[in-house]
């Protein structure tokens, strides 16, 4: 029998009705004789929330802390879905990241899966029961709990799928994946398909659809993502191998960056200090005397620190109030200037010229102000696609 691997992210179980309109969907695939693992994030702002309340404790949480707290949310979610499922008659069993198999790095907050051993998850399947299984999750070769960052459980369900043999489908409140973000760009369209590496150039430059880690990982064991709606119809985007013709296949924003500039001598004792605090650099450039370098928040969780810490190197300047970037990505980028002097151009009409600019063959990302992201990408979205 087929398995497949499906994923819904907060937002569609973000209450106890949208659970149950989830555990209808997946009793309905359950009917027509598939084997179902169902892999579900936190409900709604709920990481957001224990992150909260542990900077309420703790100005720096310990990371091994924080990742055993953050767990708790998606645990929530498997357990009240599996309790949906089976009120509905549908035989369900729900298991955490470790209790599925989900082996990662050491590194809390930020680690990687290296690899799946779903052994309980085959004995429930074999059983007819659906498994629901805690994403964002695993468990270290220490035995340690340990989380994946920001859209880990889109990698979870890539992983599962991988081991299981079987098809990955992300669920999520848009219909795929679109040219640009529709709540800033109202004329963006869906993307029938994508190839991982154009998916993984706009999951970096901060497209919310799917996470990099888990396209990376989908690219390495050739797993195809179908990118679908929790809320119906049958569109949707399909991630896969292969090529595509020259083309500008999205643009993308992301917000809460910090921009650093110090010293190049001084490279190695950066990386060191970011090391120490879980946090890995997005950009780094060093052409010079000074080098740059570019680093997102979002999964620093005592950025306050580390940034004191940061700012304690000779001759370090730290810009992290309202920075944010502007990507366009596609096929062929780097065949010619045109996308960079757009991009440049944009950004320079509004008032706001680049601080740092970042080019490579699928990519070209100007940094600039936030305030400034939102009619930068509506005006390269009109020039480009």
């Amino acid at each position: 029998m087929a398995v497949v691997v499906q994923k819904y992210g907060g937002s569609s179980v973000a209450d106890v009705e949208r659970i149950g309109r989830v555990a209808d969907r997946v009793a309905a695939a359950r009917r027509t004789g598939l084997d179902l693992c169902v892999v579900v994030s936190a409900m709604g702002d709920t990481t957001d929330e224990l992150l909260a309340l542990a900077k309420k404790v703790s100005a720096a949480p310990p990371r091994r802390e924080l990742d055993m707290l953050l767990s708790a949310g998606e645990r929530i979610s498997m357990a009240l879905l599996s309790m949906a499922l089976q009120d509905r008659g549908v035989d369900a069993i729900s298991f955490t990241g470790s209790q599925s198999g989900i082996i990662t790095t050491d590194s809390h907050a930020s680690a990687r899966i290296v690899e799946v051993r779903p052994i309980r998850v085959h004995d429930e399947l074999s059983r007819g029961r659906v498994v629901i299984v805690a994403g964002y999750q695993g468990v270290s070769i220490r035995k340690e709990v340990t989380t994946l960052g920001r859209g880990g459980s889109d990698t979870t369900a890539v992983a599962l799928a991988a081991a299981l043999g079987g098809d990955c489908e992300i669920y999520s409140d848009v219909a795929g994946v679109f040219t640009a973000d529709p709540r800033v760009v109202p004329d963006a369209r869906r993307l029938d398909a994508l190839s991982y590496d154009e998916m993984q150039e706009l999951a970096q430059a901060g497209a919310k659809v799917l996470n990099a880690q888990a396209v990376e990982f989908a690219k390495e064991k050739g797993i195809a993502i179908h990118a679908r709606s929790t809320f119906g119809g049958s569109e949707e985007t399909v991630v896969r191998g292969g090529s595509f013709p020259e083309r500008v296949a999205g643009v993308a924003t992301q917000r809460e960056l910090a921009l650093l500039e110090f010293p190049a001598r001084a490279l190695g004792d950066v990386l060191a200090r970011l090391e120490g605090r879980g946090a890995a650099a997005a950009e780094i450039a060093c052409p010079g005397e000074r080098a740059g370098l570019v680093l997102a928040l979002e999964n620093v969780h005592d950025w306050p620190v580390l940034r004191d810490a940061l700012r304690a190197v000779p001759g370090m300047a730290v810009a992290d109030e309202g920075i944010g970037s502007v990507s366009v990505v596609g096929t062929g980028l780097s065949a010619g200037h045109r996308v960079l002097q757009e991009v440049h151009a944009a950004l320079s009409a509004l008032g706001a010229p680049p601080r740092a600019l970042f080019t490579s063959a699928l990519r070209v990302t100007a940094y600039a102000p936030v305030a400034a992201l939102a009619d930068a990408a509506r005006a390269l979205h009109r020039k480009l696609i």
